[in-house]
């Protein structure tokens, strides 16, 4: 068992600091705030109360500054946790000034997605390094549940699994555990298919890829408006950090599209930037509020009546048949439907379930599919690889990973005819089709 009472928060005015303050308050924490000045730690106590809905959860918030209150609100802190901006310098320079005053069995987490764990945790001496993990909270960490745990080498062993299990238990996150690899499982997995999808809208457009590769596949929200709410900036760390330090099957599916760098550099960054917009720009027209879409090719945007995708019949059938909860039904068309824009459907979304189980095993990611089934059904809120896999069919999915050229998992491989491969309890599977 662990004993969390006291939590300091780093970064607290930003939206993971703030959500994350949210998340330990209300598992009965008593949880500092601090930032560069207490007003702004303020922000994030609002913040907290917003995510909420009750200023109630503010009670157990106080707030402070890093040069007045940091020493004193580390020394008496049972968890220390970094929610800085996602810049390796930046947050080792803080975790110097932690490993000055926090106490010997503290616990230090980042909540980074996806810089190096066993990088940052070299900042401190030998206590530090035991007690040192990531603790990797999804956005809207008070909304979406998903969460991995990323120990490094030097990571006390013996804490791992009680840190899981207060997590699970006591803060109702769904924990995937993930090796110290770049972008861990969730991103890893997750922006190798937005930044495909990214490249393919050069040659077939924002509106039609969002389309075609939408909800019905089995995702909360379309690729490209998902880029959007996540930031193109944070986009583009991401996928250049994958690309940067891997080099895998899927290597080429992380380059940034030349377009997107280039409307990065002007200041386009998605929901963030309203004024420049993203994929999509919000703005009002006859007092209605309408989207307007992107044009890679010249990176001006389009009426909607500009880029009006025409229906697909296998879409459209797929639709009715998940609402009416004829998965299996749903994607036997998907497997046998005619046509290039079928094709090129089948190419991502088995790109993705090939891509997500061959990140499974030895020297990977994860060790176990449920760990990645885990993260993508909980952090990314997808169809989680192994619910495709039976949905489609054991047999079917090989045959179409194999003739579309993609590598067939081990996981695949190896497991038995007519098994159950997605094997979270209690959960149903529509959950992933309800967009």
């Amino acid at each position: 068992m662990i004993e969390i009472k006291n939590v300091v928060v780093l970064g607290a005015n930003g939206t993971m600091g703030a959500g994350s303050a949210e998340v330990f308050a209300a598992g009965g924490c008593n949880v500092t705030l601090l930032a560069r000045s207490a007003e702004r730690a303020k922000e994030g106590v609002i913040g907290a109360q917003n995510m909420a809905k009750s200023e109630e959860i503010g009670r157990r918030m106080s707030v402070g500054s890093y040069e007045k209150d940091l020493a004193a609100a580390v020394s008496k802190a049972d968890l220390i946790f970094e929610a800085l901006a996602e810049d390796l310098e930046l947050k080792k320079e803080f975790f110097a000034q932690v490993d000055k005053h926090r106490r010997p069995d503290s616990l230090v987490a980042t909540v980074s997605s996806g810089l190096s764990i066993t990088d940052m945790a070299k900042t401190g001496g030998a206590s530090f390094q035991k007690h040192f993990m990531g603790i990797h909270l999804f956005n809207p960490p008070n909304v979406i549940v998903g969460t991995e745990v990323i120990p490094h080498a030097g990571t006390d062993p013996a804490l791992i699994d009680p840190v899981v299990d207060m997590l699970e238990r006591r803060f109702g996150r769904v924990v995937t555990r993930c090796n110290d690899l770049p972008a861990f499982a969730g991103n890893r997995v997750g922006f190798k298919v937005l930044n495909e999808v990214a490249q393919l809208a050069t040659k077939h457009g924002i509106a039609f890829m969002d389309y075609l590769i939408g909800p019905y596949t089995g995702r909360a929200m379309a690729p490209l408006a998902t880029i959007d709410l996540v930031g193109w900036d944070v986009h583009r760390a991401i996928v250049d950090n994958v690309h940067a330090n891997t080099k895998d099957e899927a290597h080429d599916a992380f380059a940034l599209p030349t377009y997107m760098a280039e409307l990065i550099e002007e200041g386009r960054l998605g929901n963030k930037t309203s004024e420049h917009g993203g994929f999509y720009k919000r703005v009002k027209q006859d007092g209605k509020n309408v989207s307007l879409i992107l044009d890679p090719g010249t990176g001006k945007c389009l009426d909607p009546s500009e880029t009006k995708v025409k229906p697909l019949p296998f879409v459209e059938k797929m639709r009715e048949l998940h609402h009416v909860g004829c998965y299996a039904d749903a994607f036997k068309l998907f497997r046998t439907a005619e046509g290039a824009e079928a094709d090129l459907a089948r190419k991502v979304i088995f790109g993705y379930i090939s891509y997500a189980l061959n990140r499974v095993g030895a020297g990977e990611v994860v060790t176990d599919a449920r760990e990645v089934d885990k993260i993508m059904g909980f952090g990314f809120n997808w169809a989680p690889p192994t619910v495709l896999v039976d949905v489609i069919g054991l047999k079917e999915t090989i045959g179409i990973l194999e003739k579309t050229g993609l590598k067939v998992p081990k996981v695949l491989t190896q497991a038995k005819p007519g098994e159950r491969l997605f094997r979270e309890p209690n959960v149903n599977i529509g959950r992933f089709f309800a967009g």
